[in-house]
């Protein structure tokens, strides 16, 4: 059983976190006749949330929102295990909206996030996975929150405290499945080559040598365009904008975005 240590002894997170799924429910109920939109990923994270979200009886639809720089193995793993979560396709490709920005996404400019992973759910209340454990940023996060983007989007993460261990405890003493690269040793699942992901990019693009292939043909069409950008960092080829994009020197370098990437 997974227990949090407080100052007045004890407490069940399992069922501290359906607690807080029925909390709101009815908010929910009252914004959409679905009840909660959850957000899945595949990731463990998102396994948990909906697994509580059925044990607690609360309303709701689950929705992996596809960003065509999915790793297969994870599509797999969905279609196999999660047959009714819904998918949501996006509007624009990974690789046309790098041509849309003239730009490829980086830690300080994630324009893609809010295309391809945070879309949906306007007007409702969104459940997540999102922990406190996971960076310093969202350690910074509350339980029920405001989307910030306008859409009238709330968000409610009702595992906001659980460690990377409580995650992954819940999981095994449920038998619940889990895509199989966790096995191989990677610790996030998401978009192939995202920033965040920081040193495992080169990794990721070993292992996918497909989507490697697919920034580079984007990033060939940015280098002609003769950009303050191109100019500036010195961009002549599509291996010339990957080797500043998967190095560190693009986060001091963009210090200055404003002029960059107007």
């Amino acid at each position: 059983m997974l227990r949090e240590q407080t100052l007045f002894g004890p407490v069940d997170l399992v069922e501290k976190s359906i607690l807080r799924l029925r909390e709101f429910e009815a908010q929910a109920l009252d914004l959409h006749t679905d009840g909660y939109w959850l957000a899945f990923s595949g990731g463990k994270d998102s396994m948990v949330i909906l697994d509580l979200a059925k044990r607690a009886g609360v309303k709701h639809t689950a929705h992996f929102n596809l960003t065509t720089v999915d790793p297969p193995e994870l599509l797999q793993f969905i279609r196999q295990h999660y047959p009714a979560v819904k998918w949501e396709r996006p509007r624009i490709s990974m690789f046309a909206l790098i041509l849309k920005k003239m730009m490829p996404p980086t830690r300080l400019v994630r324009y893609c996030c809010a295309e391809l992973k945070e879309r949906g759910g306007a007007g409702r209340i969104v459940v997540t996975g999102i922990r406190w454990a996971e960076s310093l940023k969202r350690s910074k996060r509350q339980i029920i929150e405001q989307c910030r983007s306008g859409n009238g989007k709330s968000l409610l993460n009702p595992i906001i405290e659980w460690t990377d261990k409580d995650v992954w405890q819940y999981i095994r003493e449920n038998h619940l499945p889990y895509c199989c690269l966790y096995d191989e040793g990677f610790k996030r699942i998401g978009c192939v080559g995202c920033p965040m992901a920081g040193k495992d990019r080169a990794r990721e693009f070993k292992r996918w040598p497909q989507y490697k292939r697919m920034y580079l043909r984007a990033f060939d069409q940015i280098a002609v365009t003769g950009s303050a950008a191109n100019r500036k960092l010195h961009w002549r080829t599509g291996k010339d904008v990957f080797k500043w994009w998967t190095s560190d020197h693009h986060i001091k370098e963009q210090s200055d975005q404003g002029v960059l990437f107007e």
